[in-house]
């Protein structure tokens, strides 16, 4: 059975939802703790370091990050 939105169910911890300021505040949260981005950051950085990074704004649009 293929996931869909409805199918995901999210834990945000009480004191984080009470500390966020903004949408964007647990936005950096939840993406903190998403394993696939972590990793994907890190592979990211590496080829960077190796000078052969991608644009940003590419990274971006993956991840639905407003620039």
């Amino acid at each position: 059975m293929e996931q869909t939105s409805k199918d995901v169910v999210l834990k945000i911890p009480l004191s984080v939802f009470e500390s966020a300021e903004t949408k964007e505040d647990l936005e950096d949260w939840l993406l903190s703790h998403d394993f696939a981005f972590i990793d994907e950051m890190r592979r990211l950085k590496a080829e960077a370091e190796e000078g052969r990074g991608r644009p940003l704004a590419d990274l971006a649009k993956k991840w639905n990050i407003k620039l």
